[in-house]
């Protein structure tokens, strides 16, 4: 990990700890989840918006202008609304990706579940992404939750990563190995 990168988790670690316990103390970690994950696929659509908090073009008064008022019009809650605020008064909208990741982790934990990233060649329907998460469930014993990729040069198949774990299951990992057995032998 750089320097650099360390240095944004280890501030985003700090505020997204502090949302955390705000929102539990006040009962709203339902809401504090469905803010973190509409603004995680916000920031994800948007290069716009990734531009806006990572550039330091935009002064201090144009980031908090903007930030809030895409809050006001994702309707987020307080807590999440007051935290941006915080964090483009002190400069600091740059670790958001890293604040939203850390949000999602502690929210996960604190209800028992475990996060999934799931990387298929098409689009998992409703059924196959349910039928995954139960089959998970029973191999880790907890409530899994799914993010799901697409990465098409996968040709068929998935890569299911879960914690420290992954299974890559992918036409293009099966070739690549079949292509290294080929190399042994001739």
């Amino acid at each position: 990990m750089s320097e650099t990168a360390s240095i944004s988790s280890s501030i985003a670690g700090r505020y997204a700890q502090a949302l955390f316990e705000l929102a539990k103390d006040e009962g709203k970690l339902d809401a504090l989840e469905a803010d973190t994950d509409a603004l995680s696929a916000a920031l994800d659509a948007s290069a716009d918006l990734q531009n806006m908090i990572n550039s330091p073009v935009y002064s201090r008064a144009d980031q908090t202008s903007a930030i809030m008022a895409l809050a006001d019009k994702m309707n987020l809650g307080e807590v999440m609304k007051n935290g941006l605020g915080l964090m483009a008064s002190n400069r600091r909208l740059f670790t958001l990706s890293y604040v939203l990741k850390a949000l999602a982790e502690k929210i996960a934990e604190e209800k028992g579940e475990v996060t999934a990233d799931v990387t298929s060649a098409t689009a998992l329907s409703d059924a196959q992404a349910g039928s995954i998460a139960e089959m998970l469930k029973s191999r880790f014993g907890k409530d899994i939750k799914l993010n799901t990729t697409v990465d098409e040069s996968l040709i068929g198949g998935l890569i299911v990563k879960v914690g420290s774990k992954m299974v890559d299951t992918s036409v293009r990992a099966k070739l690549a190995n079949l292509q290294n057995a080929m190399k042994e032998v001739g």
